[in-house]
């Protein structure tokens, strides 16, 4: 018997060897590869097919490692990890590069189609040609809803039968009572069931019949209106011999015509240009660049100075109920911002909030929280506090439970009094450890969608400019309203060209926040 263990040089042992797999584990394997491998080779033939090169390379290049991962015996350690990493690539890598590349498109609308499928889906559209020859029809109906047609020309007598997407079948006689399970309908049913049938398209292209609206019981032979030249890259409309060229991800006429859908194509910097030039557009941008950063700063800062003073006044043993009053600052932190937000716009309320009639009360009138800017600002802040200050609590109970007494002793020695205490000693050893958790916070705020949205959509709105933004937008939300919900028309380019610029202004500012935290470790070596 042959021991699994090997003995190297000085004694030690080496781990023992992987026992090779047996032929039903490896027949399993491969099955299970081929049976992704064929998947992958499906989805990127029809990737291909539409223009989605990007994620077709992404998941043929995600789909050999898998096979490399799982065929080679050396790359055993990575099979523990190779679906994780497939995930990884497909759902985090590719989002952010595709997010990248579509800032340097015209993505949006009129422009969300690959150039392969903005053709296809002109060319599918048909035209009733000058003069074409009309046919008499016979409708019949399957017991699914199904139509199917014949057809019957008066002048030549050739009859065909024509279904819904499908190549037109020559037919002969008269027409039958049934076909292949369709039922003939009878003349008050044909009333009934014309909308219906005038609606459909029967046959497919090159041969396609459309029921005439305006002539009872007649059908027609319809063609199609466009057809692409790949040789010159142009659309030939064959109504009215017109050629359009692609401009842009449009394509376009001499006479300044064009078709849609468009398609997108690279327009190089032009949506960073549109950004930095273009005046209707950069003053909203600067405007909510500037709220943007003060809304995180400002977040971070009240709510970690409440948070902070809270467990410094919960720090005190002899405080009575101390174990009760802090499980009771952690309610806010339970109860998720979707939940509490729509409670405090209901607390300020300008006609029945609790907390407004309370000030009016007190002071004669309550703020303009939804329709005055700065007012506004103030109540998303306040909302922030209670939502944020739970957390700052907890970390900073955790950081000052960590901090050593004898430094403190020192300092009473010293005679320093409690505040000095507290700037010299306690804030800079705190910002050490809580330092990059602060940074996280600021982060995590210059990009919080959900209180900005569900406070007041962003209002009250700015007036002056053509794009959606409101006053106490942040710069998360105004790329969602210009790529989703600006009513005009979703301009996604540009928004990617925003959503580009946010990561490069974060990496800067987190950049900095973490060298100022390295300068506190260096400082705290001297305390």
């Amino acid at each position: 018997m042959n021991s699994a263990v090997h003995v190297e040089a000085g004694g030690v042992k080496a781990p023992p060897r992987r026992s090779i797999s047996s032929p039903l584990a490896l027949l399993l394997r491969l099955a299970i590869l081929a049976l992704l491998d064929a998947g992958a080779i499906w989805l990127i033939y029809n990737l291909l097919r539409d223009g989605a090169y990007a994620l077709a390379i992404v998941i043929g290049v995600v789909t050999l490692l898998l096979n490399g991962i799982y065929l080679r015996s050396e790359l055993y350690p990575l099979q523990w990890v190779g679906p994780s990493l497939a995930l990884l690539g497909i759902f985090v890598l590719y989002p952010i590069f595709s997010t990248i590349y579509t800032a340097f498109t015209n993505y949006g609308d009129g422009h969300l189609l690959t150039k392969q499928v903005a053709i296809r889906q002109l060319e599918r559209e048909m035209y009733l040609p000058e003069g074409a020859p009309l046919f008499e029809w016979t409708a019949y109906v399957s017991p699914q809803g199904d139509y199917l047609l014949w057809l019957e020309s008066p002048e030549t007598g050739e009859k065909f039968i024509a279904r819904p997407g499908q190549p037109v079948e020559p037919a002969e006689g008269e027409p039958p009572s049934q076909i292949d399970g369709y039922r003939q309908l009878s003349r008050a049913e044909r009333l009934r069931h014309t909308q219906n049938l005038v609606a459909l398209e029967f046959g497919q292209p090159p041969q396609v019949f459309r029921v005439s609206e305006r002539q009872i019981g007649r059908a027609a032979e319809y063609e199609q209106r466009y057809t692409y030249d790949s040789a010159q890259d142009v659309m030939i409309d064959n109504a009215t011999g017109k050629i359009y060229r692609p401009v842009r991800g449009t394509f376009t006429a001499d006479d300044g015509s064009t078709l849609r859908p468009g398609f997108r194509v690279v327009i190089g910097l032009d949506n960073f240009r549109r950004l930095v030039t273009n005046p209707a557009l950069r003053g909203p941008f600067i405007s909510v660049f500037i709220w943007t950063v003060v809304f995180a700063a400002a977040s971070v800062f009240i709510t970690f100075a409440l948070g902070l003073f809270l467990a410094i006044m919960f720090d005190v043993p002899e405080m009575p109920m101390r174990k009760l009053l802090r499980s009771l600052l952690l309610i806010p932190y339970a109860i998720p911002a979707f939940i509490s937000v729509p409670i405090w716009v209901g607390l300020l309320n300008p006609q029945y909030g609790v907390v407004s009639n309370l000030i009016a009360n007190i002071f004669g009138s309550a703020p303009s929280w939804f329709s005055d800017p700065f007012w506004a600002k103030i109540g998303i802040l306040l909302i922030q506090l209670w939502l944020g200050f739970p957390y700052m609590f907890v970390i900073s109970t955790g950081a000052l439970q960590a901090l050593p007494s004898d430094v403190y002793e020192a300092a009473e020695i010293d005679g320093a009094s409690p505040l000095q205490a507290f700037w010299n000693i306690t804030l800079p050893l705190l910002m050490i450890t809580m330092g990059p958790l602060l940074v996280a916070s600021f982060a995590f705020n210059f990009n919080n969608f959900v209180v900005i949205e569900l406070f007041n959509k962003g209002g009250p709105p700015m007036s002056g400019t053509i794009s959606p933004v409101g006053h106490t937008d942040i710069l998360v939300t105004y790329t969602y309203r210009i790529a989703f919900a600006s009513g005009r028309g979703a301009d996604l380019g540009y928004a990617a060209a925003i959503t580009v610029a946010i990561f490069l202004i974060l990496v800067v500012i987190t950049y900095f926040q973490f060298r100022y935290t390295h300068m506190l470790e260096e400082r705290s070596e001297n305390v």
